[in-house]
């Protein structure tokens, strides 16, 4: 039946051809802008979790940044670590030249001059190993910790703290607390599920940095010590005690006596929260001063005698044993760095990849489309003129 009041077929003709344009300005949408989802209607699900990762991919590019930065202030250190070594070395050769007993007073000033040029060197080097205001071998430094992951790890040991310390301090001698010092023989007793796991005993020339170092070898590895020179308060932490049931327990005992004075801790409170972080070991390698060169006096007339001279030398090979030590130590955790900057590259590439296969158009596909639609517009164009057309024969049937 024919009628002028409704055109049933048009009315099909344009929903196919408004359903067409739809598919055919969705189509273009991903062509212009190569993906798939590109705003949450398109798919509010997917689009959520692409904004997550991509919101992640950012941090993952911070914590790169960061990684890097301390990887090149190690190697700025390390490369002047090996200068350092390197004069150790001539500093080595004066005092065996010095140890000669005939040498005149004349020889012995010249000697003793050259010594103290190249001793100043030293001092230069150490001042001016700094990589973004950082440097990692300079006198009254701190420990770097680095982000090496950027989610959280959440509860990654036990810790105990020093308590009523008495500001910062040179070294273990000297530092006083409520109601006494650190004394020569104290022993700092570590405990995991109330397991003795190593002692560190206490000595007259032992520094701080020594002392923490001493705490990682006494109990190999299970537990690390920190120093904070803002607060003089010491951290022990032990990444595996994980549960209430295999705590970390800290005592320094003098004839058998706990006392609190580096961290005494019965029960030690979790350490939640917060990025994995790797600690980079600040040192001391200033002549003369607390740390792998203290054994390098800076006072004068080192080489005025024989004796003198031989006593410079055995100083001077301790000062070259213990910067090789650290050295190593050094480069270990460099290393660590490069494996974790390695494997920050790898998972951003994954990340990135992952958001591509949620969101991007396969535009191989889109293209084919794009024809198959443009197609299917224009034949749905004509189906609409020709059901409009309809109508008119009405008029035929007057004539």
């Amino acid at each position: 039946m024919l009628s002028v009041n409704s055109n049933y077929g048009a009315s099909v003709a344009l929903q196919a051809l408004s359903s067409t344009n739809r598919e055919l300005e969705n189509v273009q949408n991903r062509i212009n802008t190569g993906l798939k989802v590109s705003t949450a209607k398109d798919n509010g699900a997917v689009f959520a979790i692409a904004q997550g990762q991509r919101g992640r991919l950012t941090s993952l590019t911070s914590v790169k940044d960061g990684i890097d930065r301390a990887g090149s202030s190690i190697d700025v250190a390390l490369a002047a670590g090996t200068a350092i070594g390197e004069i150790l070395q001539q500093l080595k050769a004066k005092a065996v030249n010095a140890q000669a007993e005939d040498l005149t007073t004349d020889q012995r000033s010249a000697l003793q001059a050259d010594y103290d040029a190249y001793r100043a060197q030293i001092s230069q080097i150490v001042g001016s190993a700094q990589f973004n205001g950082l440097n990692l071998i300079n006198t009254g430094g701190t420990n770097l910790n680095v982000a090496i992951s950027d989610v959280s790890s959440g509860t990654t040991g036990r810790q105990v703290t020093s308590t009523a310390v008495a500001g910062t301090v040179p070294g273990l001698s000297a530092y006083v607390v409520g109601n006494g010092s650190v004394a020569v023989a104290d022993g700092t007793t570590f405990r995991l599920n109330s397991v003795d796991i190593g002692t560190v005993t206490l000595t007259a020339t032992m520094t701080i940095q020594g002392y923490v170092d001493a705490v990682s070898t006494a109990t190999g590895g299970r537990v690390t010590a920190s120093y904070d020179q803002s607060n003089g308060t010491f951290t022990y932490r032990a990444p595996e005690a994980v549960v209430t049931t295999n705590e970390l327990a800290v005592a320094v005992k003098t004839g058998g006596v706990a006392r609190t004075w580096l961290g005494h801790g019965g029960t030690a409170g979790a350490v939640t929260g917060g990025a994995s972080t790797m600690q980079i070991t600040d040192r001391d390698w200033t002549a003369g001063g607390t740390g792998a060169l203290s054994t390098v006096s800076t006072a004068a007339s080192l080489l005025s005698t024989a004796a003198s001279a031989l006593t410079t030398a055995g100083n001077i090979d301790t000062a070259i044993n213990a910067l090789n030590v650290q050295l190593a130590q050094m480069g270990a955790q460099n290393k660590g760095l490069d494996v974790q900057s390695s494997f920050v590259s790898k998972l951003k590439d994954a990340v990135e990849q992952g958001i591509s296969n949620l969101v991007d158009a396969d535009l191989a596909k889109e293209s084919a489309r794009l024809q198959s639609l443009q197609v299917k517009q224009q034949l749905g164009a004509e189906a609409l003129s020709i059901a409009n057309k309809a109508p008119s024969l009405i008029l035929s049937f007057f004539r």
